[in-house]
């Protein structure tokens, strides 16, 4: 047999009322030459079984079952044995418009693209039938040269393009000759882009949309506490700065990008420690806030960064001034709107 096109690669686990549309989701696409690589990862709701009745009557998909080690670690069992050109991964709880496969397809064969990057939707629910759709994007381009595509990935950063694996179609052989291996850690996405991306030379950008990234406010991983966000955030930003150094690219773009990036998850972390599931006293949340906007970095990064919307410059302002009270009181201010009002948050927040 011919080796398929695209080796379509997902984990599963405990996602029994939304595995079936994102299966489905491929299974319409207008592209068929694929095989569909699911890896349960230990599912103890009925995931897994819903998985095994699709592949009883469809061939091309094929499901493994694995004690639970994570996402990571389940995706990195299906790259070790997928057969196509190019590979794409999906999330189990969300779903693709049907072009998606064929369109990226297309692009990458015409430009012989080592990766291939598409915009896609998030899609907020704030109740069981009503949304609000954001959605990323950026015009199409081609580079062809490491050069080119380092001194304008800024933009592309930007528009949040470059962190989730989703969006991308990868050339198999540049992925797997490299070993690149998604990390066992949380938010394992961004790591495993940056080494994609490290030393890539071709790629292709395309302003339609397929994905559709599912977030349930009331269940979402993202309005709970994280204990370590800030520290998680800080090493992210050497990540970047490693990057950049790497790339040799300073331009002043890319270093007020840089800023502004850091700066607005510096409000992210403020709102994480003043969320209502955390459990520290307010002494305690204020000291916390108080090494964040101290820490020269902070200083630095408000400096130089220069927020595009109204909201933006106005939640940067108590960090600039390292004002702890102020900053405390921001934090409790974008906490009951994420939680009282999940419509407005989700607007203030896409629109930032």
């Amino acid at each position: 047999m011919s080796k398929p096109k695209i080796s379509i690669i997902m984990p599963v686990y405990q996602v029994e009322k939304y595995v079936a549309k994102a299966i489905e989701s491929i299974q319409k696409q207008t592209l068929s030459d694929w095989e569909f690589l699911i890896v349960d990862d230990g599912s103890l709701d009925k995931s897994g079984k819903i998985c095994d009745e699709y592949a009883k009557y469809d061939s091309r998909i094929h499901v493994t079952h694995k004690k639970n080690g994570g996402a990571p670690s389940a995706r990195n069992v299906a790259i070790d044995i997928a057969k196509g050109k190019y590979l794409y991964f999906m999330d189990s709880d969300d779903w693709a418009e049907p072009t998606m496969l064929e369109d990226m397809y297309c692009l990458a064969e015409k430009n012989c693209s080592q990766l291939v990057v598409a915009g896609f939707y998030i899609d907020t629910y704030y109740n069981d039938t009503e949304k609000y759709t954001q959605q990323q994007c950026s015009e199409n381009a081609a580079f062809y040269s490491k050069r080119d595509f380092r001194k304008e990935a800024y933009r592309f950063f930007d528009k949040n393009l470059l962190y989730t694996p989703w969006n991308k179609l990868y050339l198999a052989s540049y992925i797997q000759i490299n070993k690149f291996y998604f990390p066992q850690t949380f938010w394992d996405d961004f790591p495993f882009n940056l080494s994609v991306i490290r030393d890539v030379e071709r790629v292709c950008m395309t302003s339609k949309c397929y994905y559709h990234f599912i977030r349930q406010r009331s269940e979402s991983e993202t309005a709970k506490y994280r204990q370590n966000m800030y520290e998680k955030r800080e090493e992210e930003h050497k990540w970047m700065l490693d990057l950049y150094n790497y790339w040799d690219v300073h331009n002043e773009a890319s270093k007020e990008f840089l800023a502004r990036r850091y700066v607005e998850r510096i409000v992210g972390c403020v709102e994480n420690v003043t969320n209502s599931s955390c459990n520290l006293s307010v002494a305690e949340k204020k000291a916390s806030i108080r090494e964040m906007i101290k820490n020269p970095r902070a200083a630095l990064a408000a400096r130089i960064a220069k927020p595009k919307s109204r909201y933006m410059q106005l939640m940067v302002l108590p960090i600039k001034w390292k004002n702890i009270q102020l900053t405390y009181l921001e934090g409790c201010t974008i906490s009951k709107v994420k939680s009282k009002n999940i419509k407005l948050f989700a607007k203030l927040k896409a629109n930032r």
